[in-house]
């Protein structure tokens, strides 16, 4: 069966004309899909994000996996004030406000509750993460969950509200080994040297890096 041509990356990011990206930081190797829209968003070196994807003060770590439609950080309204409306921080879109654009105190408050994703996470399809929320390195979130607490690195979550469903790994102190390798922090050339142990199971690629130690 003939496999689909895949586009080459490099160190310039690969940004789809339909994207809309401000205030954003976009690492090497990177790839943004159709009509997704990053509003302050830092996009660590081969991450990616699958089309129709909305990210609003986030950072996302190396080599992490963003599927189509996903929301991280759909914008919080400011409950304490008598509406919820956005006319109190956009008053000049509704003639207020003598023609102040936007009250920068609700403005400052979103990107106080940035999301922060680590490293070889893997977000699934039509999943929301609130504001907030930080997820740990290697870890897993089912399609269509809704993620409303942290996630803790290398488990799997589903469900709504996302709950923990297990460990990525059998023994949990894999995700520590790794943590410990920190394999996203080596240069180009030395994933592109060691290719082939990545093709092997998590425990034997650990093996490899402990029989050597030249990582």
């Amino acid at each position: 069966m003939s496999q689909p041509v895949m586009t080459s990356l490099s160190e310039d990011p690969n940004v789809d004309e339909s994207a809309k990206c401000h205030a954003s930081q976009l690492g090497w190797y990177t790839e943004v899909g159709a009509r997704v829209i990053l509003n302050n968003v830092r996009l660590g070196d081969y991450s990616y994000i699958e089309h129709d994807s909305d990210l609003m003060f986030t950072e996302v770590g190396k080599f992490t996996s963003i599927a189509s439609n996903v929301r991280v950080n759909p914008s919080n309204h400011p409950w304490w004030r008598p509406t919820l409306h956005h006319f109190t921080y956009r008053p000049a879109k509704f003639g207020f406000g003598d023609g102040e654009q936007i009250d920068d105190e609700v403005f400052d408050w979103r990107e106080e509750n940035k999301v922060v994703i680590g490293h070889d996470v893997w977000i699934g399809h039509g999943v929301i993460v609130l504001p907030g929320i930080t997820v740990g390195n290697g870890a897993i979130i089912g399609a269509g969950s809704v993620v409303t607490k942290d996630v803790p690195p290398w488990t799997i979550v589903v469900g709504n509200p996302a709950r923990v469903l297990r460990h990525r790994f059998e023994d949990p102190s894999i995700g520590e080994r790794l943590d410990d390798v920190s394999w996203w922090d080596w240069p180009h050339e030395k994933i592109k040297e060691q290719f082939p142990l990545f093709r092997q199971s998590a425990e034997a690629f650990l093996d490899s890096n402990g029989k050597t130690h030249v990582f």
